[in-house]
């Protein structure tokens, strides 16, 4: 099946909208294909705010509407105690909320951006997906993850090189609960580091601060301004180590 015969077979959806390479591509092409497809943003602690502007930035691109639902996730102690299955729950309490909405505004679809290169065994949040019946036309598709990045990149979306983000929850070690200032204090640690050239790198969150995960291409720029790592950083946390072990980015 291609994206065109899915639309002309589903031509209204609501789309769970990230600003990312994969939901930034399949809203294109939808709207490409005549659909009505309108994209939401759920809004949660876990999403950090350069997401919501780039997913602003994709939808005033293809002038389409964006919807931003406020969802506080924090509020369910089944995503806040942090179990191994945490993105099972998550998804499921997000997606509800969306399809609800959703349901609320006439659409009885609701679509998501998973696609061929997503491994469902080895991601919980994809079972509560298939529970709640949301679609993924990327994947049902057998696009890839290197495929949709070059269709992208010739329709002219900014996203085609976007690196991969997983949600600041992913920071946190499981089995550690989740605080909204553990939150905050990664989302402003990773802002200050984007600003000192790091791309496509974690910091994650140790029992006595916080690691940084770096790409082999940008290790070497860690050594040369480790103080103002250190500076950007040593208000958040009291212990900054580099993990020597290069990030190797998943697609």
């Amino acid at each position: 099946m291609t994206l065109e015969k899915f639309f002309s077979q589903h031509p209204k959806a609501a789309l769970a909208f990230s600003g990312g390479v994969d939901s930034a591509y399949l809203l294109w092409s939808g709207l490409q294909a005549g659909a009505e497809v309108w994209p939401y943003f759920i809004k949660t602690p876990f999403q950090p705010q350069f997401e919501l502007e780039d997913a602003y930035r994709l939808c005033e691109q293809l002038d389409a509407e964006l919807i931003v639902l406020d969802y506080d996730v924090l509020d369910h102690e089944t995503v806040t105690s942090n179990p191994p299955d945490r993105c099972y729950h998550c998804k499921r309490w997000m997606f509800s909320k969306l399809k609800r909405y959703a349901a609320s505004e006439g659409f009885s679809l609701v679509l998501d951006g998973t696609n061929a290169s997503d491994d469902a065994e080895e991601r919980p949040g994809m079972k509560a997906l298939r529970e709640l019946e949301v679609r993924s036309p990327l994947r049902e598709c057998g696009l890839t993850k290197e495929q949709i990045r070059e269709l992208s990149r010739r329709a002219g979306l900014f996203t085609w090189n976007k690196p991969s983000y997983a949600c600041l929850a992913t920071r946190v070690p499981i089995g550690r609960t989740i605080t909204r200032e553990d939150l905050k204090r990664v989302e402003r640690g990773e802002e200050k580091l984007s600003a000192l050239g790091f791309r496509d790198f974690r910091l994650r969150l140790t029992a006595g601060g916080a690691r940084l995960q770096a790409t082999e291409e940008q290790l070497p720029l860690t050594l040369r301004r480790r103080e103002e790592i250190l500076s950007a950083l040593e208000a958040d946390f009291s212990e900054i180590t580099l993990d020597l072990r290069p990030r190797v980015p998943l697609d």
